[in-house]
Formats: structure tokens, sequence, C-alpha cells
């Protein structure tokens, strides 16, 4: 199955991991923003809901900014057909003004199986928060121990290791088009589709 990788702000150049990934993997997609390094929430989760729908039942693998916009779509459309989530280094975009105007996480089940990978050192989310996300979610959580926001700065080339974490989604994602609806009123989020 494809992965769709999404990254975060200002994109993932070489030599990061993600970048990688694109190179060797011919099943990796990368999802395209115009503007990596001026985001704008309603752009950003057009482009995503985009490619998720063009290419249904992928592994989405987000990175940073591109966790809170992956886990935002997943919350607020059940019916985006997506095998499972790997969600790396979330970050939480209060600690930036670039950021700010896209606003906070959702606090519930996703509704596919999802990892969250995050770091002790990681400059733009705690541990704890990022333990608590992944509770909120359902999703299983990887301790990275110290490694800064698990990018270029912080030494991740390749990142096999991802690789592993990626293909464990993939063995036990179920049938994409068996996620239910969430109950209880959808949170208020921008639509741009």
């Amino acid at each position: 199955m494809p992965s769709l990788i999404v990254p975060g702000l200002d994109g993932s150049p070489a030599p990061h991991w993600q970048h990688w990934w694109l190179a060797c993997d011919p099943s990796a997609i990368l999802v395209h923003q115009e503007d990596w390094s001026n985001p704008v929430p309603e752009i950003w989760e057009a482009e995503i809901a985009g490619a998720i729908l063009h290419h249904p039942g992928a592994i989405v693998v987000a990175h940073s900014l591109g966790c809170l916009v992956v886990a935002r779509l997943l919350s607020v459309w059940p019916q985006l057909r997506v095998s499972g989530a790997l969600l790396v280094a979330p970050c939480d975009p209060r600690r930036s003004v670039r950021l700010a105007r896209f606003g906070g996480y959702p606090r519930h089940p996703l509704g596919v199986p999802a990892i969250v990978a995050a770091s002790r050192t990681d400059p733009w989310m705690t541990i704890g928060e990022a333990f608590d996300l992944a509770a909120a979610w359902g999703a299983e959580f990887v301790d990275m121990g110290a490694a800064g926001h698990i990018n270029t700065a912080s030494g991740f080339g390749p990142w096999p290791q991802g690789l592993i974490l990626r293909d464990r989604l993939a063995g036990r994602a179920a049938p994409a088009a068996t996620r239910e609806p969430r109950t209880g009123p959808l949170p208020l989020l921008r639509r741009a589709l």
C-alpha cells in the first residue's frame, strides 16, 4: 500500500528522513504544499485531504505540523479512507507565530490504527503532551528517547526504525472502508473542500 508523506513546516528537504523515504520507496508519495514556509490551514487541509482521496487506503506518514493537520482531518472526516497514520514529532502550534492560526489538536480517537513517535528532547512538544495526544487518539506511543525533533538537525537521515513503525501499521491496518463515524458533535474546523 502507498505511503503518503506529509512534511511539516518548511518541508522535508534532503537529507530529512522523509526525503530519503521518497527517494528510496517507489510507493511513497509526497503530499505537496504550495508554500511550505507560510502555511495556511485551509490550503494544507485541502491538499492532504485531496491526496488521501486520490490514494485511498494509504498509510499517512506525517511529521511535525503535518501531524496536526492529519489528526484534524481524520477527526472531522471519518469517511477519508486511510489504513493507518504514523505521526512523528507532533508540534505544538502555539510555539510559533507562523503556526498559531492552526489551533489545537482533536482529543478523541482517530478511528484508524496510529502510532505517535515522540522525543524527550523535542523543542516543539513535550513528551508528556505527545503521550497525552496518543492516549486521546487511541494510538500506540513510541518513546524515541533524546531524539530532538526527529529531523535532520537531530541527526536523522534515512531512519530505518521509522520504516519498521510504518510497516507495523501496515500489518495491522483494518480495511479502510470500515471506519466508524465519530459520535457527538464535530469540532469546528475550517473546511476548504
